[in-house]
């Protein structure tokens, strides 16, 4: 090594001109990963305080349909959509809501609430509840092709037997009873069918002269 060859003295330059020439770059770095630790803590905190501003006001959403005042219930999810739109509990807030008007009867109301869960929320199983109650409501309003348009079997995944049995429905209030007699068979078919009550769709399926399921690749989306 050369440094066995050095005196004592000779290092401790040679120590000192590295220093001269490289003090910037460490100490760039250590400021870089100070601000990158800092930066880090930051949003940490920022985060986990907007989840329990959230929380709090989903609290009050929740009061508010404790006590049966519809007013109170728009008006906190509105302030709970302002300053949280991405948040689980807005996406709640508005399925809570929508089902408040869909008891109601108030479709028009229901619906744009279901359409932006359906559209916004991060969570793929919360979306699909929402396309599917969606889908119930436009065919209450009788619009049975944007409910047929809206699901699509092919990327229903896990809920493909629900959507099959929401398109026969459809299929009956427009009065295709061959259409909805093969979505309802579809959807007896399916390999996962927990998800349904298999009882009353097979009175649905008696109900419009079906007999036995088809396989649901039979059926075209």
């Amino acid at each position: 090594m050369v440094e066995d060859y050095l005196t004592d003295r000779d290092q401790e330059e040679a120590l000192r001109a590295w220093w001269r020439e490289n003090w910037r770059w460490i100490a760039a770095g250590i400021v870089l990963g100070l601000g990158i630790l800092g930066g880090w803590q930051f949003w940490e905190n920022r985060q986990s305080q907007e989840h329990r501003d959230a929380a709090s006001s989903y609290k009050k959403f929740q009061d508010a349909v404790t006590a049966k005042n519809v007013q109170q219930e728009e008006s906190a999810l509105k302030d709970l959509a302002a300053g949280h739109e991405s948040s689980p509990y807005t996406q709640q807030a508005r399925l809570e809501l929508a089902k408040g008007y869909t008891d109601a009867a108030q479709y028009d109301k229901a619906l744009p609430l279901l359409r932006a869960v359906a559209d916004g929320a991060h969570d793929e199983q919360l979306a699909q509840i929402a396309k599917l109650r969606a889908a119930r409501v436009l065919i209450q309003l009788g619009k049975h092709d944007d409910a047929l348009k809206s699901l699509d079997p092919e990327k229903a995944g896990a809920f493909v037997a629900q959507v099959r049995e929401v398109r026969g429905d459809a299929l009956v209030a427009k009065g295709d009873l061959e259409g909805a007699r093969a979505e309802y068979a579809a959807a007896l078919g399916a390999n996962d069918d927990a998800s349904i009550d298999r009882t009353l769709l097979e009175l649905k399926q008696q109900d419009i002269g079906g007999t036995a399921a088809k396989p649901a690749a039979q059926v075209a989306p």
